[in-house]
C-alpha cells in the first residue's frame, strides 16, 4: 500500500485547482423538455491540510400534455464546504470540519443543512488509485415541504453521524473514474448521496463527462413524493 508521501510534494505550495462543468438537454416533439446541469469544484492539497468546494446545480422542465404548459419537474442546489487536518505531511490520517447546504423541494425538504466533523484516512493502493473514508457526529438542520391543507410546518434539527467515502482511479493520461457516497443517519431520516463518474479528455483542459447520481432520504413528508431521485448526466468540464 502506498502512502500519501508518495503522492503529495510537502515543501511545494500547491495553487488551487478548480473545474467547471456543464451540460444542456432539449427535446422536441411529441414530448418538449428541458434540463440544465452546472457544477463547480475547488480543491487544494497543501502540507497539513486538504480543502475542497463543490456547488452543483440542477434543473428540469417538461411541456403538459394537457395545457401545453411547460412544468418545472426538478430545481436542486447543492453546496458543500470541507477542509481536512492532516497530523503530519505525509500522514494518511486527518481531523475534517465538513458543511453543506440542499434545497430541492422536490425531495420533500425546502432545505437540508448539515455540519460534521471527525476522523478521515486516505488509503493509497496504487500509484494510480487511492480512497477518502470518514466518520464523524454532525448536526442537520431541515425543514419539511408544506402539504397543502396541513398545519404550517416549522424546521427541525438533530444529531447525526455522517459516513462517506470516495474512490480516485486515474484510468490512464487521459481518462478518471470518480466514486462518491455519504450518508448522514439521524433518528428522523437517513439521507444518503452517491455518484459514479467517468471523464475523458478532449484536451489539456477540455474533458468530457459522464455521471450517474442518487439521492435518497428514509423520511419524507408525503407519500406522493419519492424517496429515491436519480441523475443521468453527459457533461463538459472545463479545468483551470
Amino acid at each position: 500500500m502506498f502512502d500519501d508521501a508518495d503522492d503529495i510534494d510537502t515543501e511545494t505550495v500547491e495553487e488551487w485547482e478548480a473545474s467547471a462543468e456543464f451540460g444542456l438537454l432539449y427535446t422536441s416533439g411529441n414530448t418538449e423538455t428541458e434540463s440544465l446541469k452546472g457544477k463547480f469544484n475547488a480543491s487544494r492539497d497543501i502540507q497539513n491540510w486538504r480543502h475542497k468546494g463543490v456547488f452543483d446545480y440542477y434543473t428540469a422542465e417538461q411541456e403538459d400534455q394537457e395545457t401545453g404548459e411547460s412544468v418545472e419537474t426538478a430545481d436542486r442546489m447543492f453546496v458543500s464546504a470541507q477542509s481536512n487536518y492532516k497530523f503530519d505531511p505525509d500522514s494518511r490520517d486527518s481531523l475534517f470540519v465538513f458543511g453543506s447546504y440542499e434545497e430541492d423541494e422536490f425531495s420533500g425538504f425546502e432545505y437540508q443543512a448539515t455540519v460534521a466533523t471527525g476522523y478521515g484516512a486516505r488509503y493509497r493502493y496504487d500509484e494510480d488509485i487511492y480512497a477518502d473514508y470518514e466518520i464523524g457526529p454532525g448536526y442537520s438542520r431541515t425543514k419539511p415541504v408544506q402539504v397543502e391543507g396541513e398545519p404550517p410546518v416549522e424546521s427541525d434539527g438533530s444529531m447525526i453521524l455522517r459516513l462517506a467515502g470516495g474512490l480516485n482511479w486515474k484510468i490512464s493520461e487521459n481518462s478518471r473514474f470518480n466514486a462518491l457516497l455519504s450518508s448522514e443517519i439521524g433518528e428522523d431520516n437517513t439521507k444518503s448521496k452517491a455518484e459514479l463518474s467517468v471523464s475523458a479528455n478532449i484536451n489539456s483542459s477540455l474533458a468530457m463527462k459522464f455521471s450517474v447520481g442518487a439521492n435518497h432520504n428514509s423520511q419524507v413528508a408525503d407519500e406522493s413524493i419519492e424517496k429515491l431521485d436519480t441523475e443521468t448526466a453527459v457533461t463538459l468540464v472545463y479545468s483551470f
